[in-house]
C-alpha cells in the first residue's frame, strides 16, 4: 500500500513549510502547497520541495477559459508536481485542455503527466450554501454531475469529500483517483470542514489519498500525529 497522506502545508512561510517538510517526509506520501503558501513564497516553494524528493500537490483550483487554465498546467507539469486541481464546474471545454496540456507539456519533458483533479464540492460546503448560488438538489447530487463531467473530459482524478467516495467509486468504478480533504482523525476538531470523516474510514471506503492539514501540522508533535495516523490506517505503513 502506497503511503495516502498528503500534508496540506497551509502556512504563511516557506522557511516553516520546508521544515516541517522534511521532518514528516519519511512519514507520509507527499505535501500539498495551496494558494497561501504559493502566494506567499512563489514556485521556489515547490523547487525546493521537490529537490527533496518530496512529491508535491499543487492546490490552486483553476478555473479559467480553457487557454488560461491549459497554460497553467503547462507551468505546473514544468515545475514537476505530481498533482494539480481545477474546478469541475469550469466545463469540459476547460477539463479537457487542462488534461491534454498536461500530458502533451509532460511528453515534451520525457515525464509522467501529473494527474489533473477535478474540484466537485468543497468541503466547506453543505446543501444550503449550494442553494444560496441557485443549485438545486443535495451536495451529493452536484458532486455526482461535476464528477461525470470531469471523468468524460479525460480526467483520471476527482478531489471530494470522504463522504462521496462509495456514491462515486459506485459510479465510476475503481479506476479513477480520488483525493479527499476533510480528514479528521477521532481525536481532532472539524475546524470549517462540514463533510468529514477519520482516516481509516475513508480508506475503507475507497479513498486513495487523504488531505490533512492541522491535525498534523496545528499539532504539538507533527511527527507523532502523523505516526498516530498512520497506525490507524495501516500499521505496517509506519517506518
Amino acid at each position: 500500500m502506497i503511503n495516502p497522506i498528503i500534508v496540506a502545508l497551509d502556512m504563511p512561510s516557506s522557511q516553516k513549510a520546508l521544515e516541517l517538510a522534511e521532518e514528516l517526509a519519511p512519514l507520509v506520501g507527499a505535501f500539498k502547497v495551496g494558494k497561501q503558501l504559493f502566494i506567499s513564497s512563489g514556485p521556489d516553494v515547490i523547487r525546493k520541495l521537490r529537490a527533496t524528493g518530496a512529491k508535491v500537490f499543487l492546490d490552486l483550483k483553476l478555473n479559467d477559459i480553457p487557454n488560461t487554465v491549459a497554460k497553467a498546467v503547462i507551468a505546473a507539469t514544468d515545475l514537476g508536481v505530481q498533482m494539480t486541481t481545477v474546478h469541475a464546474s469550469g466545463g469540459t471545454e476547460m477539463l479537457a485542455a487542462a488534461e491534454n496540456a498536461a500530458h502533451e507539456q509532460a511528453a515534451m519533458l520525457r515525464a509522467e503527466a501529473p494527474l489533473v483533479l477535478g474540484v466537485t464540492v468543497l468541503t466547506s460546503m453543505d446543501d444550503n450554501n449550494l442553494a444560496e448560488l441557485g443549485i438545486g438538489g443535495s451536495v451529493q447530487e452536484q458532486v455526482l454531475r461535476l464528477a461525470k463531467l470531469a471523468t468524460n473530459a479525460g480526467l483520471r482524478g476527482l478531489v471530494c469529500s470522504p463522504q462521496e467516495i462509495e456514491m462515486l467509486r459506485a459510479e465510476l468504478g475503481g479506476t479513477v483517483q480520488l483525493v479527499t480533504p476533510g480528514i479528521r482523525p477521532e481525536w481532532s476538531q472539524a475546524n470549517d470542514q462540514k463533510r468529514t470523516m477519520t482516516p481509516a474510514e475513508a480508506i475503507q471506503a475507497g479513498a486513495n489519498w487523504l488531505v490533512i492539514g492541522r491535525p498534523i501540522t496545528g499539532a504539538a508533535d507533527p511527527k507523532s500525529a502523523a505516526i498516530r495516523i498512520l497506525h490507524t490506517i495501516n500499521p505496517e505503513l509506519v517506518p
